[in-house]
């Protein structure tokens, strides 16, 4: 069978089914399969039989909706998907949605869609193996490249610049991106948004460049990434390629997100001398491509096998984390570790990251050019180009792209990643949280200078609306303690998640112990931390107003009212507990209040139209940390006399 043949079949069963869904994109499944069809018959290491298989190559479709042309090519090379769920594709709960999800998809190693997101997730995946081949001291478990295929519209985004940056600054060489290069996009030419020289561009980020002129030509295209694999730098590789190949608008817009048709899809038929219908397919041409994959990678899959058990004995951790549903078998002494007193939250959360991270050499992370402030760092040395160990990622000042790089090392498997930044930057950062939850993955996102309380640097940087961002994005931990009993209990919990990312939200003010915090209360996500189990008035409050509110009971007390202060360390975990228990929190209370920094939206849920909210209304000020918190409302006089108001 020729080449071409399989080719225009992978091309073909990518536009039935967008045909079959009325609903997809053409262009990118004509204009880049031999492209993908090369790369997995010649270079991509992987077996379809264990598709999770630790030391496969990893791919991520960064065009993400190009899922057309990555299912084909999935059912081409032997994965779990059947014909019928190639006809399914983007019908409710098929194995074939409109954008790739990972967990979802057999073969499908990061879910993609929103442009820029899925390089950056390949930067993440690049750096993981670059980190486990070192800490695996070269013995082979760990040892694989990174592909990608992105478009014009990828690397467009300022995501893909952040990440690609980084790449380039820390000489990830396993890293290959292909770029379906077709000077095209949804509304025009690419030349009515960008005059970037491509080859400048990405020379300049310390990147490879390799420019295949045809497409449609396999062997430039083979050529190409076997160059790319001998350089030690990441590599982008432009491959010239025609929008719709084959149809009779190809070239133009139109053909990227609008199906053929049926009609005209049997024209290309037609024309190519192809008389079979809409998903018929000689079984030949799975077999064959089947067999180009297992003839070259099954030597090395089984040479890998026979060693497994001797590299997982020697890198237990590693093989633990590997599939992150055991992460919670690792185990922490979180609770015994000696903290700073009355320190911010921000210290003593570095003080227990510092901690877990001794004898442990499978996290990695750090901040975005904040280290001396938000105290997030990997303790053992920086990760670069002459230290794969070292376990500090210096992003830079480049929020977004950290994010996403922390996704797809998690997402890798075998590592612990974490990032940092202040709390008002979430707003840079929010896709990457999203996909995160998406994606399943237990990334951790530590977030300091949590309120107005940051004080001198004024409104900008003090966030007010950041708490409602985090607690909206579904499966997704909040968590914003009061003290260091709440603080431990958010570590123990975030790090014992499987499938949910979280957020740790710490001051930069100091705050002190409350003596009725518990680490065991607080993994109920909200409990009684101060006052009556009956109380006529009871006050939800998190972080650092739960003190304030314990001082509002107090003065509400010498007026003989009965108070009750619920802190809220997680409502991601409190929601889980049900309305029994926050039946059993709430009592028969007369008035239900919520004293939080911030909008408080969030927390309006947990209260009625004719409570008491004492919230931002506003952005901050400029001035006094203490100062500007009392000037916005912030003490308790003001708020115990406004609640004494409501009892007259």
């Amino acid at each position: 069978m020729k080449q071409i043949e399989k080719i225009n079949a992978i091309r073909l069963l990518g536009i039935d089914m967008i045909d079959e869904a009325n609903s997809g994109h053409p262009g990118i499944v004509m204009g880049a399969a031999p492209m993908i069809y090369t790369l997995f018959t010649r270079h991509l290491n992987v077996n379809p039989n264990d598709s999770k298989w630790f030391n496969r190559d990893r791919f991520v479709m960064s065009a993400g909706h190009g899922s057309a042309l990555l299912y084909s090519m999935l059912y081409f090379s032997g994965y779990k998907l059947s014909l019928d769920d190639i006809k399914n594709f983007r019908k409710i709960e098929s194995k074939t949605p409109g954008h790739p999800e990972v967990g979802h998809t057999d073969g499908v190693d990061a879910t993609s869609g929103p442009l820029g997101q899925g390089i950056s997730s390949s930067v993440g995946l690049a750096l993981a193996e670059e980190s486990l081949r070192a800490k695996t001291k070269n013995s082979g478990y760990v040892d694989h490249y990174t592909y990608a295929i992105c478009g014009d519209g990828d690397l467009q985004e300022g995501v893909a610049f952040e990440s690609m940056s980084i790449a380039g600054r820390q000489k990830l060489g396993r890293l290959i991106i292909l770029m379906d290069s077709n000077d095209i996009q949804l509304d025009s030419p690419v030349i009515e948004t960008t005059k970037i020289n491509m080859k400048e561009y990405v020379e300049s980020l310390g990147w490879d460049y390799f420019l295949v002129k045809d497409g449609e030509d396999t062997d430039l295209i083979d050529k190409a990434i076997t160059r790319a694999k001998k350089t030690d730098k990441p590599s982008l590789i432009e491959v010239k390629t025609v929008i719709g190949f084959g149809s009779s608008k190809q070239g133009t817009p139109s053909v990227h997100g609008a199906p053929f048709g049926k009609g005209e899809t049997s024209n290309i038929r037609k024309k190519w001398g192809i008389e079979t219908g809409p998903f018929e397919f000689s079984d030949d041409v799975r077999k064959q491509v089947i067999k180009e994959i297992d003839k070259r990678v099954l030597p090395i899959y089984k040479k890998w096998q026979k060693s497994k058990s001797k590299y997982e004995k020697d890198n237990k951790d590693i093989s633990i984390l590997s599939d992150l549903g055991n992460r919670n078998k690792i185990k922490y002494n979180i609770k015994d570790i000696e903290l700073s007193k009355n320190s911010a939250t921000r210290v003593t959360s570095g003080q227990i990251l510092d901690k877990i991270q001794e004898n442990k050499n499978f996290f990695i992370g750090g901040s975005a050019d904040l280290t001396a402030s938000t105290k997030v760092r990997g303790i053992n040395g920086n990760f670069d180009i002459d230290s794969r160990e070292g376990t500090n990622i210096k992003f830079g000042v480049r929020e977004f792209g950290m994010g996403a790089i922390v996704n797809g090392i998690n997402l890798h498997g075998g590592l612990v990643s974490f990032g940092s930044t202040f709390f008002t930057f979430a707003d840079y950062m929010k896709p990457a949280l999203r996909m995160a939850s998406i994606m399943k993955i237990p990334s951790i996102f530590i977030y300091t200078h949590d309120s107005v309380f940051v004080g001198e640097d004024g409104p900008t940087h003090e966030p007010v609306e950041q708490l409602d961002l985090v607690r909206s994005i579904p499966n997704f931990a909040d968590f914003r303690p009061a003290d260091t009993n709440e603080l431990r209990a958010a570590w123990e919990m975030a790090l014992s998640y499987t499938s949910t990312p979280s957020a740790i939200i710490a001051t930069r003010q100091n705050l002190n112990e409350i003596s009725g915090s518990s680490i065991s209360s607080s993994k109920k996500g909200a409990y009684k931390i101060y006052g009556s189990d009956k109380a006529d008035i009871v006050i939800f409050s998190t972080g650092s107003e739960v003190s304030l509110s314990v001082d509002v009971a107090k003065i509400l007390e010498e007026d003989g009212k009965s108070v009750k202060v619920v802190s809220i360390p997680s409502t991601y975990v409190f929601d889980q507990q049900g309305n029994e228990y926050y039946n059993k929190l709430v009592g028969n209370s007369k008035l239900k209040v919520t004293i939080e920094a911030g909008t408080g939206i969030s927390l309006d849920k947990y209260i009625s139209h004719s409570d008491m909210r004492f919230n931002m209304k506003s952005y901050g000020l400029s001035g006094d940390g203490k100062e500007v918190y009392s000037k916005l409302g912030f003490n308790a006089k003001n708020i115990s006399e406004k609640i004494r108001g409501e009892f007259k």
